[in-house]
């Protein structure tokens, strides 16, 4: 966070996203375990949204993670999760922040999930950001 402050950027190194889906993969394979990895996407120049995504980065599980692809996308990792439920944990925090930090407006997010099952072929990156994000559309 402190590195965003200095040098004004907002998007993740690309390796992290790399490491991030190699994790996925690796839970799946090694562990059994689905995970559901999510794009969200806000309207250019959301303001609540960077707010949000720091909000989220603050109350992810260890086991969790996120990527921050550009002010207005992030990709999200929940592990041990399948689509129902990580539905369910995005809709609680997305009230969380709400309540919270109710003199901030609501972002206006879209939101696309891919869930990693076990025994599945592993995603590569391009397959998971075209899974996540293509089609995204604000209004």
């Amino acid at each position: 966070m402190a590195t965003e402050a200095v040098t004004g950027q907002m998007n993740d190194d690309p390796r992290k996203l790399r490491a991030l889906l190699t994790r996925v993969e690796t839970l799946a394979r090694d562990h059994a375990m689905s995970s559901v990895v999510v794009g969200l996407a806000a309207e250019e120049g959301d303001r609540s949204f960077p707010e949000f995504v720091d909000y989220l980065r603050s109350t992810l599980r260890v086991e969790d993670g996120i990527f921050r692809m550009t002010r207005e996308r992030v990709v999200l990792h929940l592990a041990d999760l399948d689509r129902e439920r990580a539905t369910e944990v995005l809709e609680r925090l997305m009230e969380s922040f709400q309540s919270e930090f109710s003199s901030v407006s609501e972002p206006s997010l879209v939101l696309r999930f891919l869930e990693v099952k076990p025994g599945q072929e592993s995603p590569n990156v391009k397959d998971v950001l075209t899974a996540i994000f293509s089609g995204h559309t604000l209004h």
